[in-house]
């Protein structure tokens, strides 16, 4: 078994120097990138948007592994946009490059080889390409119909060799062209939710409706002269620590919950009937609202349930115990 190496605390301090230093170099690049944005962002912006088909992101390298993340952020925040390796364009796959689609093309130096074939491609076919490069005047740059020229900064590499600091630059500018993108296009947060039905985030951004999909059991209830043994039993059937109360026409009255019974029996039980002991105007929740809306309302109001209301009617109740269960509440 390989024994673990142990710093000495003078190489300790070192190299939390070095790791230091090359985070101030990349607050530097982004700075200065920072005051090099200019209109040529808006002109790409009206590039994509004045485009009907896809945004293909192509690049080489490091600059690639970049351009990947960049084309499934614009995917997630509403311009359709997908990754093409510029080495395999070369063996066929210029044929994904239609003529509706836009190219943004990544190259820190702007003269990568694999990049020709697909620039010239897109020349000849009238294909608009937008570059993210240092060099307006390289390659790229003069085939490109808008340029997003990122400032001359140095590497953090000591060799000045490795992609560093020009690979933040150019995943900052990428994400920078899809928020403005997205502000561009009204790009909701139901329609992120729509774009991420998986994890956490998916779930949070759920409509209470598509929630009420896999938990579709009509809440119980009972009638406002329900008496108070038929309350108790209503709320052992419905296993959620509630009952909803109706009124005759069957829209919402009130709500008894387990608190309300526990407080009940100060009184005399035998004569109490669910008008007596629910609370009205119970706090409810739209079928079309957030499941984020939801654990909101019950975290803010310190309650456990709150039924879903449609047209006045109890549709649903939602118990905050199985929303942590299912991982809506951390």
């Amino acid at each position: 078994m390989t024994e673990t190496l142990h710093s000495t605390p003078d190489e300790i301090a070192a190299m939390t120097d070095r790791a230091r230093s090359v985070i101030r170099l990349n607050i530097e690049a982004l700075e200065a990138l920072e005051r090099t944005v200019d209109g040529a962002l808006a002109r790409a912006v009206d590039v994509i948007m004045s485009r009907p088909g896809y945004v293909v992101v192509t690049g080489m390298g490091k600059s690639g592994h970049i351009g990947g993340k960049i084309a499934a952020t614009l995917a997630s925040t509403g311009t359709n946009a997908f990754f093409v390796h510029p080495a395999e364009m070369s063996h066929g796959d210029l044929g994904m490059l239609r003529p509706d689609v836009t190219v943004l093309a990544l190259s820190n130096s702007g003269e990568s080889r694999e990049l020709r074939d697909p620039l010239l491609f897109c020349q000849r076919n009238g294909i608009p390409v937008i570059a993210i490069t240092q060099r307006p005047t390289s390659f790229l740059g003069r085939n490109a119909a808008v340029c997003l020229t990122m400032p001359k900064v140095a590497e953090a590499c000591p060799n000045g060799l490795a992609p560093t600091t020009s690979t933040l630059m150019t995943l900052a500018l990428g994400d920078a062209l899809a928020m403005v993108l997205m502000d561009r296009r009204g790009f909701t947060a139901l329609d992120f939710g729509l774009h991420h039905p998986g994890g956490a985030l998916g779930m949070s951004l759920q409509s209470v409706r598509e929630w009420m999909g896999d938990n579709a059991a009509a809440p119980a209830n009972v009638p406002l002269d329900a008496s108070f043994s038929e309350v108790v039993s209503a709320i052992t059937l419905g296993r959620k620590g509630a009952v909803a109360v109706l009124n005759p026409d069957g829209t919402l009255a009130g709500i008894v919950t387990d608190g309300d019974l526990r407080r009940a029996f100060q009184r005399d039980v035998t004569s109490l009937k669910a008008a007596d002991i629910m609370g009205a105007n119970p706090i409810t929740v739209d079928p079309d609202a957030r499941m984020s809306d939801v654990v909101d309302l019950l975290t803010a109001n310190k309650i456990s349930n709150l039924f879903v209301v449609e047209d006045g009617r109890p549709t649903a109740i939602v118990h905050i115990a199985e929303l942590m269960q299912a991982g809506y509440v951390a």
